[in-house]
């Protein structure tokens, strides 16, 4: 690929090491990037790849990954670089031998993000805003939860699925709950704690020695409920790891109707990357959600 003589020499400029592209394998990658492991027959990296003009998505993540390592906490691949020429832009970032079948113990994750949740800020939002997805996800800093989440959760993804075609039923009980939102959220305001922000099962593993590893993530401070209620959106991790979680930083009463709030924002944000079955889900959701202040 005409890419990889550019990212030889950013690499071997960010290391102070020389690397020279020598192999180049596809490898599993998700519906938004390429990814690739290369290697120069001593060194190896990984390296993720999308169309020209995506710099700022991925300095955005390579933000988001340094934000966790540095809460030392849970392991995540450090960035070594990024960069884009006419055709691509990548970001290059350490490669980690992972389990294919998820060895490892799942107490452990459930311990480490409990432990990383405890990282937290004086506000809600973040230094930068980065993406969900391909989607914009917006993180002005904000001292209110429940505007927080109205305006740049649940609101933006409504405004972006008018935009995307998607009226109705769906924008009218998305109005209905905008305006009663603070009806389902806590009174008293949550910690804001560092979350990973897109914590559902393909976004974690574990490396060769068992350790939990977190990547690809969508970084900002807020309500430590959301990472967990992304955990059970699409068929839920081990009971091991909820119950560890549980054991170091216990839910408070009520979780099991604000996690359909927290993860209605996900499926809305499905619905704008995919369109489909996403719309009923999201109008039944939401009737539920307006069932329960009624």
């Amino acid at each position: 690929m005409q890419a990889w003589h550019e990212i030889s020499g950013q690499i071997s400029a960010a290391t102070d090491s020389f690397f020279e592209v020598k192999e180049a394998h596809s490898i599993g990658g998700g519906c938004i990037n390429q990814a690739y492991c290369i290697a120069d027959g001593k060194q190896r990296y990984f390296v993720k790849l999308n169309t020209s003009g995506n710099l700022a998505m991925f300095e955005a993540e390579t933000a988001g990954l340094m934000e966790i390592h540095h809460s030392r906490t849970v392991r995540v691949p450090i960035p070594i670089c990024s960069g884009q020429d006419a055709h691509a832009t990548w970001l290059i970032l350490e490669y980690l031998d992972i389990n294919n079948g998820k060895c490892g113990k799942a107490s452990d994750l459930g311990q480490q993000l409990a432990a990383m949740h405890r990282t937290t800020c004086n506000q809600f939002g973040w230094i930068r805003d980065n993406t969900i997805g391909k989607n914009p996800q917006i993180n002005t800093i904000s001292s209110d939860w429940v505007e927080f989440w109205r305006m740049h959760r649940l609101g933006s993804q409504l405004e972006l699925a008018k935009n995307n075609g998607f009226n109705g039923k769906l924008q009218e009980l998305g109005e209905q709950l905008l305006v009663n939102l603070e009806k389902l959220l806590p009174d008293t305001p949550p910690l804001p704690s560092l979350l990973h922000g897109d914590l559902w099962g393909g976004n974690y593993a574990y490396d060769k020695t068992g350790e939990p590893v977190l990547f690809d993530p969508a970084v900002y401070y807020g309500d430590r409920e959301t990472d967990i209620a992304m955990t059970e959106l699409f068929g839920g991790f081990s009971a091991d790891f909820y119950s560890a979680y549980r054991c170091d930083y216990p839910l408070d009463s009520g979780y099991n109707i604000r996690k359909v709030v927290y993860n209605l924002y996900h499926v809305l944000n499905h619905l704008n990357l995919f369109g489909g079955g996403y719309y009923y889900q999201a109008q039944q959701m939401m009737s539920n959600l307006l069932a329960e202040i009624r």
